[in-house]
C-alpha cells in the first residue's frame, strides 16, 4: 500500500470522525443512521491512521505531498 493521503486530508477525516462520534454520543443521530455514522467514522479514522484510502486508488486521486527533491 502506497500512501495516497496528505496531512490536510488526514486531519479533515479525523475531524469528521470526531463530529460523527459526538453526534452519536449525544443521541442526535440514533438508530440505523447512528450505526451508519459510527461505521463511517471508524472507516475515516482507520484510513487516516494507515495513510491510505482504497477509494482514492480506484479514482486515481493522490493528495500526498511529493518530496521537494523531485
Amino acid at each position: 500500500m502506497k500512501a495516497n493521503m496528505g496531512k490536510r486530508d488526514r486531519f479533515i477525516r479525523i475531524g469528521i470522525a470526531i463530529v460523527l462520534a459526538v453526534l452519536v454520543a449525544t443521541e442526535t443521530l440514533t438508530g440505523t443512521l447512528g450505526y451508519i455514522a459510527l461505521g463511517a467514522g471508524i472507516i475515516l479514522l482507520l484510513t487516516s491512521f494507515i495513510n491510505f484510502c482504497p477509494l482514492y486508488t480506484a479514482l486515481g486521486i493522490n493528495t500526498n505531498e511529493k518530496p521537494k527533491n523531485e
